[in-house]
C-alpha cells in the first residue's frame, strides 16, 4: 500500500516495504516480469491542517514531504519502479478520479442526498461512519462527533453488496486473504435474515399509527416488553415538534456514550400483535436509524442490550422467559429484571409463556409465527444489511474536486469529460485558517458557467474523501502516463489484478472494501478486463502486524517517560529522579508514549540490510513486532559470519569449476561433510522458496534457515570441504540471502565471483535445485538414516534417527568408533540430553550396549 506523505517514515513503513521488496526481488530472480511500484496518498486533512499551521500551501508542503520520504525509501534498499510513481494530488492523477466519479454519476451510482452525518467540530468536516471510533470520537482530531443534517454526495456501494459478499468465498479459498480480514468484511456487510413485524401504535388520544421493526429472532416475540425507536425516526421527530422535553433529550444525542442505556418514554403505546398487550414505546440512542427500520422490539430476557435498558427503565416490571434450553424447562416463566444476571441469547425451545407455540424449537417457531402474522399482513420474511452507501463528501480544500456544477436553471450538471481535470485553485492567504470549507470563499473559482445552458453557475465545493483516491490508485501503476485512460486494456490485461498486496490489517474494512467496489464497477463498465480469477483487485493479501516500541512508565503514576528521564545503572535502566526501575512494556509507537523509532536514524546506525533482516526475523509477518534494538546483535553476528566465510573462500586458490544442478560428480569422492552441507543447502533452498511462494507469513523462518546453513558452514569449516563444494554452497547461500539483504549479498557476491566476472547476483536466475535429483539421491544414499531405540536400564525411553554405516566406512570399523558416532548423535538431541544427562548422570554410566549396528542402544546407570 502506498504511503501518506507526512514527512517522515515510521517503523511500520520499514516493515511493510521490506516485505514487499523481498517478494519483488525474489520474483525478479525467478525470471518473472515484476511491477513493484509505489506512490503517495497525498490528499487529506492532515496535510491541509499542517500546511495552514505553517503558512504554506498544502501543495508545497506535500511536495516537500514527498521529496524527503522518497530519499528515506531509497535508503531502505528498496527496488521500487520509480518510473511508475504516482501522487494522488497531481491533476494528471485526479483527472481520472474525476472520470470515475462521472462514470458513477451517469450510472446513478453517485448521488446527492440530505443525510444525518458525522460532523467533526474541530476539523469542521464530515466523517464516514468508519472514521468514528467506538467512543464516538473522530479518528483524526479526537473530538466528540456531532450528528448534523447536510446535503452530501454518496456512492451507491449497496448496489454491489451481493457481489462483495459472494466473492469473499473466493478470497478465502486457499488462504488468498487472511481469514480475519474476510471475516471483518463479511461482518461489515452484515447481511441478516429475519422478519419485518408491524406493531400498531396509539397515542394518548387513541389515534392509531404503526411502526415496523426488523428482528432476526421472531421466536422471541412473546418476550417483547417495549419498542424503541431511533432518535431520528419520523414518529419521534413529529412528537418532538410538539414536546419540548423530548426535543431537549434529542439535542443531547452527541453527549451520550456509545454504550448508553438512556431513553425517553414517548406518549405512545404499542399493541403486541399476538398477545394484544399494551407496551411502552421509547426513543433511545442505541437504536440505529439506518439499520432495519430504525426501530427494535425490546426482549429483555433474550437480548443483553435490551436487558440492561429494561433494568434502568422498568426495574420492578417482571419479564417473561420465552426461550429455554433444549428441554424447554425453566425455573420460572417470569422474573424481575435484577434477578436475571444475563440474557439467554441462544436458540432453544419455546416455553409455555408462548401460548400455541410452546414446545416448538426456535427456528421452527420463528417461521410459524411469521407465517401466521403474514396472513394478517403484520409480518413478512425480510433481509437487511449493515452496509450503507459510501459518503464521499468532505468540506475541505485539499482533496479531489467533485466535477459537478450547480446551475439555477439546470440543477446538478456534470462537468464534461473533455473539460477535466477540474483543478484545485491555489489556497489564497485570505482564507487560510478560517473555519469551514476554504473553497466556498474562493469566488473566482466557485463562480463558473453552466456547461449545459452557458449561464452563471457555481462549482461544487465539496471535495472527495481520500478513500476515493486510494480505491483505484493501483490501477494507474501499469500505465501512469496515459492521459486518456485510467489504464490501457493491454496494460491491464498484462498486469492486473494485483498479485500480492501488502498492508496493515487496520485497512481491512475501509480501503479494501472500497477498492473492491470500484474495481467491480470498472469491470462492469468494461474499463477493466478481468481474465484471471473473479472481479477482485487483489489476488493475495498479506496483512502485516503493527510495530510496537519499548515503552517506559513511572511505576507509581503510570506517566510515560521520555528517553532523557532514564539512565543506565549497571544492567538496569532506572529513572534519573528516583533511581527506581520503570515499568517496561511494548506499546503502539506514538509521540505521547515517547517510544517511536526513526527508521532513518536506525539505518544510519545499523545499516539497511541489518534492519531488513531483523525486522523479518523478529516476528511472523502477521504478528505484532516488538521492536527491541538489543536483539539486533544476533543479525549482526550472522552477517559477520557470512562475511568471514566469503573472505576465507575468496583467498583460496582452486579451480572455479563448480558443481551445478546438471553436473555429474562421483559421490564416493566427496567427504562426508560435503554430503551434509550439500543436502542442507538443498533443504534450505526449498524451504525458503516455499516461504516466498506460499507462506510469506513465515518469512521469519527463512532467516532461521539461512542462519542454520551459515552456522553449519562455520562449524564444518570451509577448509574441511571440497573446494568446489564450498564455493558452490556459498554462492547458493548468497543467492538465497539476496532478496532479504540485497546490498550485503551483492557485495559478498562480487567478492566471491570477481575472478569469474559473473555480474550482479540479481542477474542469476533463481533455482531451488542446488544439486540435481540424481545427485540428491546419491548423497542421501550415503546418509541413509536408521531408527535407534534408546533404552535406559533396559526400559525404552525414546527413538531417534541416526546415520547408518556409510558406504565409505570400512566393514571392519571398530565397534568403539561406531558407538562413539552413535552416542554423539544421540547426545545432540533434546531427548538424549533429557534422559542421559539431565535425568541421569552421563558421567556415571556403567555400561553402553549397542545392538544391530545401532538399532538398539541400552545405557545402564
Amino acid at each position: 500500500m502506498f504511503a501518506y506523505p507526512s514527512g517522515s517514515l515510521h517503523m511500520g513503513h520499514l516493515r511493510v516495504y521490506t516485505i514487499s521488496d523481498v517478494i519483488a526481488r525474489y520474483r525478479r530472480m525467478r525470471g518473472d516480469h515484476v511491477l513493484h511500484p509505489t506512490g503517495w496518498d497525498a490528499f487529506g486533512l492532515p496535510a491541509e491542517n499542517a500546511a495552514i499551521e505553517r503558512g504554506v500551501d498544502p501543495a508545497v508542503w506535500t511536495e516537500q514531504n514527498i521529496t524527503k520520504m522518497k530519499q528515506q525509501l531509497k535508503s531502505m534498499n528498496t527496488s521500487f519502479d520509480w518510473d511508475a510513481e504516482i501522487s494522488t494530488c497531481s491533476p494528471q492523477f485526479y483527472k481520472h478520479t474525476q472520470r470515475i466519479f462521472l462514470k458513477l454519476f451517469h450510472r446513478g451510482l453517485a448521488y446527492q442526498a440530505e443525510a444525518l452525518v458525522n460532523y467533526d467540530p474541530v476539523d469542521k468536516t464530515v466523517l464516514a461512519n468508519e472514521q468514528v471510533d467506538s467512543n464516538g470520537r473522530s479518528w483524526r482530531s479526537g473530538a466528540l462527533v456531532q450528528q448534523v443534517k447536510l446535503r452530501q454526495w454518496f456512492f451507491r456501494i449497496t448496489e454491489f453488496k451481493e457481489a462483495l459478499l459472494q466473492d469473499l468465498e473466493y478470497l478465502s479459498e486457499g488462504g488468498k486473504w487472511p481469514e480475519r480480514v474476510v471475516s471483518q468484511q463479511r461482518n461489515w456487510l452484515g447481511r441478516s435474515t429475519g422478519a419485518r413485524i408491524q406493531f400498531e401504535l396509539k397515542n394518548e388520544a387513541g389515534v392509531s399509527t404503526s411502526a415496523r421493526v426488523f428482528t432476526t429472532r421472531p421466536d422471541t416475540l412473546y418476550g417483547v416488553k417495549y419498542l424503541a425507536l431511533s432518535m431520528s425516526h419520523p414518529l419521534v421527530q413529529q412528537l418532538a415538534a410538539q414536546n419540548a422535553e423530548l426535543q431537549r433529550f434529542l439535542d443531547k444525542r452527541a453527549s451520550f456514550p456509545p454504550d448508553t442505556k438512556e431513553g425517553f418514554e414517548l406518549p405512545l403505546k404499542a399493541i403486541h400483535p399476538l398477545s394484544q398487550e399494551n407496551l411502552p414505546v421509547f426513543t433511545a440512542p442505541y437504536v440505529l436509524e439506518d439499520y432495519g427500520e430504525g426501530a427494535v422490539m425490546g426482549v429483555p430476557a433474550h437480548d443483553t442490550r435490551d436487558l440492561s435498558f429494561w433494568k434502568l427503565h422498568r426495574p420492578s416490571d417482571p419479564i417473561p422467559v420465552v426461550v429455554a434450553r433444549s428441554n424447554g424447562e425453566v425455573e420460572t416463566l417470569y422474573t424481575l429484571p435484577h434477578d436475571l444476571s444475563e440474557a439467554f441469547t441462544n436458540h432453544g425451545t419455546l416455553t409455555s409463556a408462548c401460548g400455541p407455540y410452546a414446545g416448538m424449537e426456535s427456528q421452527a417457531a420463528g417461521i410459524k409465527i411469521v407465517g401466521d402474522l403474514q396472513e394478517r399482513n403484520l409480518a413478512e420474511p425480510f433481509e437487511t444489511w449493515k452496509l450503507r452507501d459510501w459518503l464521499v463528501s468532505r468540506q475541505r480544500y485539499w482533496g479531489t474536486p467533485i466535477p459537478i456544477v450547480h446551475c439555477p436553471s439546470c440543477g446538478i450538471v456534470p462537468v464534461p469529460e473533455e473539460d477535466l481535470p477540474v483543478v484545485l485553485p491555489p489556497l489564497v492567504s485570505s482564507v487560510k485558517g478560517q473555519p469551514g470549507n476554504p473553497l466556498d470563499k474562493i469566488e473566482e473559482w466557485v463562480n463558473c458557467v453552466c456547461p449545459k445552458c452557458q449561464k452563471p453557475a457555481r462549482r461544487e465545493t465539496d471535495t472527495m474523501d481520500t478513500f476515493v483516491d486510494s480505491s483505484w490508485y493501483f490501477i494507474r501503476f501499469p500505465d501512469p502516463q496515459n492521459e486518456h485512460e485510467l489504464c490501457s486494456q493491454n496494460s491491464a490485461r498484462n498486469t492486473l489484478p494485483v498479485d500480492t498486496y501488502i498492508g496493515g490489517v487496520e485497512h481491512a474494512i475501509l480501503h479494501l472494501l472500497y477498492a473492491r467496489f470500484v474495481y467491480k464497477f470498472l469491470c462492469q463498465e468494461g474499463l477493466m478486463t478481468q481474465e484471471r480469477g473473479r472481479q477482485e483487485p487483489f489476488q493475495r493479501l498479506v496483512a502485516q502486524g503493527m510495530v510496537h516500541g519499548k515503552t517506559f512508565s513511572d511505576p507509581e503514576t503510570g506517566r510515560f517517560l521520555l528517553p532523557g528521564e532514564l539512565a543506565v545503572d549497571g544492567d538496569l535502566i532506572v529513572m534519573k529522579t528516583t533511581g527506581k526501575v520503570p515499568n517496561v512494556t511494548f506499546e503502539k509507537m506514538s509521540k505521547s508514549k515517547h517510544n517511536g523509532v526513526d527508521p532513518t536514524a536506525a539505518i544510519e546506525k545499523y545499516g539497511a540490510d541489518t534492519l531488513r533482516a531483523h525486522i523479518l526475523f523478529a516476528a511472523p509477518v502477521s504478528e505484532v513486532l516488538q521492536w527491541d534494538e538489543e536483539k539486533i546483535i544476533g543479525i549482526q553476528r550472522w552477517l559477520g559470519r557470512v562475511k568471514r566465510l566469503v573472505k576465507d573462500l575468496s583467498v583460496r586458490d582452486f579451480s572455479s569449476s563448480l558443481i551445478g544442478a546438471n553436473d555429474a560428480f562421483d559421490v564416493s569422492k566427496l567427504v562426508n561433510s560435503d554430503a551434509d552441507i550439500l543436502l542442507l543447502a538443498l533443504s534450505t533452498s526449498r524451504n525458503i522458496q516455499n516461504t516466498f511462494e506460499k507462506d510469506v507469513y513465515s518469512l521469519n523462518t527463512a532467516i532461521s534457515d539461512l542462519t542454520k546453513l551459515t552456522n553449519k558452514l562455520h562449524e564444518v569449516g570451509i577448509q574441511n570441504l571440497t573446494p568446489q563444494v564450498a564455493e558452490h554452497v556459498m554462492r547458493a547461500l548468497l543467492r538465497l540471502m539476496a532478496p532479504i539483504t540485497p546490498a550485503f549479498a551483492e557485495e559478498c557476491w562480487e567478492e566471491l565471483t570477481k575472478k569469474d566476472s559473473m555480474g550482479s547476483i540479481f542477474d542469476v536466475i533463481w533455482t531451488s535445485d542446488v544439486i540435481s535429483p540424481e545427485q540428491e539421491s546419491a548423497l542421501k544414499a550415503r546418509q541413509r538414516l536408521i531408527t535407534c531405540a534408546v533404552q535406559v536400564n533396559g526400559k525404552l525411553r525414546f527413538t531417534t534417527e541416526i546415520p547408518s554405516r556409510r558406504p565409505d566406512q570400512s566393514a571392519a570399523i571398530g565397534k568403539e568408533e561406531r558407538e562413539t558416532e552413535i552416542l554423539e548423535t544421540i547426545l545432540a538431541t533434546d531427548e538424549g540430553r533429557l534422559w542421559l544427562t539431565e535425568k541421569n548422570d552421563w558421567e556415571r554410566r556403567k555400561r553402553v550396549i549397542l545392538v544391530g549396528n545401532g538399532k538398539v542402544l541400552n545405557v545402564v546407570f
